[in-house]
């Protein structure tokens, strides 16, 4: 029993009863809410007919929104019984317009108009400055209106007849009544229940998104190693699309905390347009080429001229944001069009352009849809929210594959140095053997009595070269041939000492004008001398050259030595042979370069190091 209490059974069981209590907890309070009814939210709260811009009577169809586009649109009828008795209020969130509800003998019960709004802003206004109050802009507004005050003070019955007109003053109809007007019915403080349970969900759902934008993408880039400025721009693209739909979910609240109007619109415009400018930025840091960039970088500022001058416009009282929503309307469209040709020249040199573009074609659908909408009223609304989520989610997947890919590449590249080390410890180690020590000591030993100044330029010399093998083990990136050259001809020079005349060295260096590895070509040289020289019994002599070719620089190794057959099997007689394999590994990881080696038995051996000019720093 013990056992159990203290381990991970026991923590488990009491997790899942707390997640039970609580999913029980939220399960009875839906229940009950439910059951209570405590809001509705009927298209319109008038029971009757409706006319558009003065056109003939339709019947207000109850449960089914109105759509129709409009300049001005005029509700007559009745409110139900239910509606009078039921409901202690009824709130009216208008986004964009005018309206008025009267009677039919032109008694007003309910008004947000412009001269209402001049009134106010007349009497409120002082020398703030850059006050926002802007009494010809509707803005977005909640107002309530009270059933019990309809009932006891304007004497209103389920018989009295009502007028609701609403009116859009910006002059041209590219809006539907149903995303200017929602109207709530409910016992007490139902627009905040309507918001925490219809809202709050969604709008928690886009704060992750908001976070998850802000930290995943970026962390992750840093965690990689670099700044990517593709990562660091779909970071920011994420945040605002989270911020862009919260504000989509919240708008219609806005002036239950917000006092005024023209802020809560101007809100909602800025986050519409920064998401765009964002969406702007991260199809600019998908694009490769030099003059592409360029011309992105143009589009993105003309863009952002834009949303700035009407910013400014809009804070000056000359032209509000949602009057000016045709020109950016425009601007957005411009600068997608202008996004998509250049990645469209893009496809030339970078294949994962069409990949990219074709990750955007449910967002291009779904606008293209919405705007067939304006004219042929299409079942359902707002397909753009459902194109671009289906597009951010696609970016999202394609971007985490993407780092997935590049965690690989680094663990990849992190063993592939850890393996460069290795080799380059082993390329050292077998050239620093203690038998090569103890013959050039003895060497040298041997010179000091024959020619001392030759012996103090051999121990020189020797040093250098030691200290040359000890430079390798810090050195990550290629170096110059020369580099390489120098360090081989201190190793030669001590063979010589070595082999005095059986040991002949010949250059034939047409080209320097590259870089290779570290201690690449020794391995080959020491093959030609231990190997093919050095077992001859005449001796023989050890060929370095150089050569460019149109797509290659080449180092060749060449000897006249005993040879071999390429073809026979290798003796199993216990060594490693790994000296030759890392030199072949580093030289391909590194430059891309391979080794060809040619061989006959009596004729000698030629080694040749192919590296490619598009594998050089």
């Amino acid at each position: 029993m013990k056992k159990i209490i203290e381990g991970k059974i026991w923590t488990a069981v009491c997790v899942a009863l707390t997640l039970l209590m609580i999913v029980s907890a939220i399960w009875i309070g839906m229940r009950y809410y439910v059951s209570m009814d405590i809001y509705e939210t009927p298209s319109m709260f008038l029971e009757g007919e409706y006319s558009v811009d003065g056109g003939e009577w339709h019947p207000i169809e109850k449960g089914r929104y109105i759509t129709d586009h409009f300049n001005k649109i005029v509700f007559k009828g009745k409110m139900s019984k239910k509606l009078l008795m039921y409901f202690g209020s009824l709130t009216i969130s208008s986004k964009n317009v005018w309206y008025t509800l009267k009677t039919t003998d032109g008694t007003v019960i309910q008004s947000y108009n412009f001269e209402d709004e001049k009134l106010s802003y007349e009497h409120t206004q002082t020398d703030k400055p850059l006050a926002l109050d802007m009494p010809n802009t509707p803005g977005y507004c909640v107002k309530s209106i009270y059933p019990d005050y309809l009932t006891q003070t304007e004497n209103i019955t389920e018989d009295s007849e009502l007028i609701f007109e609403v009116e859009y003053p910006y002059g041209y109809a590219l809006v539907s009544y149903n995303d200017c007007v929602d109207v709530t019915a409910y016992y007490n403080e139902g627009m905040y229940l309507r918001f925490f349970y219809d809202a709050l969900p969604p709008v928690l759902l886009f704060v992750l998104i908001c976070f998850f934008g802000l930290f995943f993408f970026p962390v992750a880039s840093f965690i990689l190693g670099k700044i990517d400025y593709k990562y660091l721009t779909f970071g920011l693209l994420s945040f605002l699309w989270g911020l862009y739909m919260i504000m989509q979910q919240i708008s219609g609240y806005l002036n239950l905390w917000i006092v005024d109007p023209t802020v809560c619109m101007m809100m909602d415009k800025i986050t519409g347009y920064c998401f765009v400018a964002a969406v702007l930025f991260y199809f600019k840091a998908n694009m490769s080429s030099r003059g592409t960039r360029i011309a992105a970088n143009i589009a993105s500022a003309v863009y952002l001229s834009c949303v700035f001058t009407v910013f400014i416009l809009h804070l000056c009282h000359i032209r509000d944001l949602n009057a000016s929503s045709m020109t950016m309307n425009f601007a957005t469209a411009g600068s997608i069009v202008i996004m998509i040709v250049l990645l469209c020249v893009e496809m030339r040199i970078n294949r994962n352009a069409l990949f990219f573009l074709l990750s955007w074609v449910p967002l291009l659908l779904t606008v293209a849809i919405d705007a067939v909408d304006q004219f042929i009223h299409l079942p359902g609304s707002h397909y753009f929210n459902y194109g671009l989520a289906i597009t951010m989610i696609v970016q999202i997947v394609r971007l985490i594959g993407d780092l997935r890919l590049q965690y690989k590449e680094a663990i990849r590249h992190q063993q592939m140095q850890k393996e460069l080390y290795e080799a380059k410890v082993s390329v050292m180690v077998s050239q620093i053997r203690p038998h090569f020590i103890y013959n050039a000591l003895t060497s040298i030993a041997m010179m000091c009595e024959i020619d001392p100044g030759t012996a103090q330029e051999a121990t020189v010399t020797f040093a250098d070269y030691l200290r040359g093998n000890m430079d390798s083990l810090r050195q990550t990136n290629p170096v110059p041939f020369s580099t390489e050259l120098d360090h081989l001809k201190k190793y030669l020079y001590i063979e010589k000492m070595r082999f005095a005349d059986l040991l002949n060295i010949e250059y034939d260096i047409q080209t320097v004008d590259f870089q290779l590895p570290l201690l690449s070509i020794q391995p080959l040289v020491e093959n030609a001398v231990k190997h093919g020289v050095g077992m001859k019994e005449d001796g023989g002599t050890v060929t370095i050259a150089t050569k460019e070719t149109d797509t290659a620089y080449e180092v060749i190794v060449s000897d006249d030595g005993v040879g071999f057959d390429p073809d026979a099997p290798k003796p199993d007689d216990g060594k490693t042979h790994i000296g030759m394999e890392n030199t072949k590994k580093r030289l391909r990881d590194m430059c891309g370069a391979h080794v060809e080696i040619t061989s006959a038995v009596g004729e000698g051996t030629t080694a040749r190091v192919i590296l490619p000019k598009e594998g050089q720093p």
